[in-house]
Protein backbone atom coordinates (compact mmCIF):
# COMPACT_ATOMS: atom_id res chain seq x y z
CA UNK A 1 0.00 0.00 0.00
CA UNK A 2 1.56 3.31 -1.03
CA UNK A 3 0.40 5.97 1.37
CA UNK A 4 0.59 9.61 0.06
CA UNK A 5 0.20 12.87 1.82
CA UNK A 6 -1.49 14.96 -0.47
CA UNK A 7 -4.33 17.52 -1.07
CA UNK A 8 -8.16 16.65 -1.36
CA UNK A 9 -10.48 19.53 -3.18
CA UNK A 10 -13.48 20.72 -1.49
CA UNK A 11 -15.37 23.70 -2.10
CA UNK A 12 -17.52 25.76 -4.16
CA UNK A 13 -17.28 26.19 -8.27
CA UNK A 14 -14.25 28.62 -8.89
CA UNK A 15 -13.60 28.68 -4.75
CA UNK A 16 -11.48 26.32 -4.13
CA UNK A 17 -10.56 24.49 -0.44
CA UNK A 18 -8.36 21.90 0.22
CA UNK A 19 -7.94 19.33 2.86
CA UNK A 20 -4.35 18.03 3.52
CA UNK A 21 -4.94 14.12 4.15
CA UNK A 22 -3.25 11.26 4.27
CA UNK A 23 -4.89 8.25 1.95
CA UNK A 24 -3.64 5.46 0.03
CA UNK A 25 -2.63 6.45 -3.74
CA UNK A 26 -5.02 4.17 -5.14
CA UNK A 27 -8.41 5.72 -3.53
CA UNK A 28 -9.87 9.00 -5.53
CA UNK A 29 -8.60 12.47 -5.10
CA UNK A 30 -11.55 13.52 -3.21
CA UNK A 31 -12.54 9.78 -1.85
CA UNK A 32 -11.72 8.03 1.04
CA UNK A 33 -8.58 9.52 3.66
CA UNK A 34 -6.95 7.53 5.88
CA UNK A 35 -6.49 10.84 8.46
CA UNK A 36 -6.65 14.63 7.80
CA UNK A 37 -3.94 16.61 8.69
CA UNK A 38 -4.50 20.42 7.76
CA UNK A 39 -5.89 22.60 5.43
CA UNK A 40 -5.16 24.91 2.39
CA UNK A 41 -7.38 27.75 1.64
CA UNK A 42 -5.96 29.08 -2.03
CA UNK A 43 -8.24 32.20 -1.80
CA UNK A 44 -6.24 34.13 1.00
CA UNK A 45 -3.64 36.28 0.50
CA UNK A 46 -0.20 34.54 0.71
CA UNK A 47 0.63 36.38 3.58
CA UNK A 48 -2.24 35.58 6.02
CA UNK A 49 -1.81 33.14 8.47
CA UNK A 50 -4.76 30.46 7.63
CA UNK A 51 -4.03 29.83 4.26
CA UNK A 52 -1.72 26.88 4.93
CA UNK A 53 -2.48 25.17 8.86
CA UNK A 54 -1.14 21.83 9.35
CA UNK A 55 -0.56 19.48 12.14
CA UNK A 56 3.46 19.53 11.84
CA UNK A 57 3.54 16.30 14.85
CA UNK A 58 1.02 14.00 12.31
CA UNK A 59 2.63 15.06 9.37
CA UNK A 60 6.54 14.21 10.85
CA UNK A 61 4.78 10.87 11.86
CA UNK A 62 3.23 9.90 8.60
CA UNK A 63 6.76 10.88 6.97
CA UNK A 64 8.88 8.78 9.13
CA UNK A 65 6.46 5.99 8.64
CA UNK A 66 6.64 5.94 4.93
CA UNK A 67 4.20 8.35 3.31
CA UNK A 68 5.36 10.29 0.41
CA UNK A 69 3.96 14.01 -0.15
CA UNK A 70 3.07 15.23 -3.52
CA UNK A 71 4.78 18.05 -4.90
CA UNK A 72 2.81 20.40 -3.32
CA UNK A 73 2.24 19.20 -0.07
CA UNK A 74 6.24 19.17 -0.02
CA UNK A 75 6.40 22.72 -0.42
CA UNK A 76 4.17 23.57 2.82
CA UNK A 77 5.86 21.26 4.96
CA UNK A 78 9.18 22.58 4.02
CA UNK A 79 8.45 26.28 4.56
CA UNK A 80 7.04 24.45 8.03
CA UNK A 81 10.71 23.06 8.41
CA UNK A 82 9.45 19.61 8.60
CA UNK A 83 11.24 18.16 5.62
CA UNK A 84 13.45 19.53 2.47
CA UNK A 85 11.97 20.32 -0.49
CA UNK A 86 13.82 20.30 -3.50
CA UNK A 87 12.25 21.05 -7.09
CA UNK A 88 12.08 18.30 -9.28
CA UNK A 89 13.16 18.06 -13.29
CA UNK A 90 10.84 17.54 -15.47
CA UNK A 91 13.07 17.11 -18.64
CA UNK A 92 10.57 15.94 -21.13
CA UNK A 93 8.20 19.12 -19.92
CA UNK A 94 8.90 21.04 -23.12
CA UNK A 95 9.32 18.12 -25.89
CA UNK A 96 5.97 17.70 -28.14
CA UNK A 97 4.27 14.29 -28.33
CA UNK A 98 4.14 11.68 -30.43
CA UNK A 99 1.25 13.32 -33.14
CA UNK A 100 3.19 16.66 -33.27
CA UNK A 101 6.91 14.45 -34.02
CA UNK A 102 4.80 12.89 -36.91
CA UNK A 103 3.44 16.09 -38.01
CA UNK A 104 6.81 17.65 -38.11
CA UNK A 105 8.09 15.06 -40.10
CA UNK A 106 5.46 15.14 -42.47
CA UNK A 107 6.18 19.10 -42.78
CA UNK A 108 9.98 18.48 -43.07
CA UNK A 109 8.90 15.89 -45.94
CA UNK A 110 6.95 18.50 -47.97
CA UNK A 111 9.07 21.11 -47.50
CA UNK A 112 12.02 18.67 -48.86
CA UNK A 113 10.14 18.15 -51.83
CA UNK A 114 9.12 21.24 -52.36
CA UNK A 115 12.39 22.58 -52.38
CA UNK A 116 13.67 19.93 -54.39
CA UNK A 117 10.95 20.39 -56.87
CA UNK A 118 12.44 24.72 -57.22
CA UNK A 119 15.83 23.37 -57.33
CA UNK A 120 14.90 20.82 -60.38
CA UNK A 121 12.51 23.56 -62.00
CA UNK A 122 15.97 26.00 -61.66
CA UNK A 123 17.74 23.20 -63.34
CA UNK A 124 15.67 22.74 -66.11
CA UNK A 125 15.30 26.29 -66.74
CA UNK A 126 19.32 26.96 -66.74
CA UNK A 127 19.81 24.05 -68.84
CA UNK A 128 18.53 24.89 -72.49
CA UNK A 129 19.38 28.40 -71.75
CA UNK A 130 23.46 27.25 -71.74
CA UNK A 131 22.64 24.60 -74.53
CA UNK A 132 21.51 27.21 -77.07
CA UNK A 133 25.13 29.36 -76.69
CA UNK A 134 26.75 26.03 -77.83
CA UNK A 135 24.53 25.09 -80.76
CA UNK A 136 25.05 28.91 -82.64
CA UNK A 137 28.38 28.76 -81.99
CA UNK A 138 28.73 25.34 -84.14
CA UNK A 139 26.00 26.71 -86.83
Amino acid sequence: MAVKIRLARGGAKKRPYYRIVVADSRYARDGRFIEKIGAYNPMLPKDHENRVTLDLEKAADWIRKGAQPTDRVARFLAAAGVMEWKPGQNLKKGEPGANAKERAAERAKKEEARLAAIAAAKAAAEAPAEEAPAEDAQA
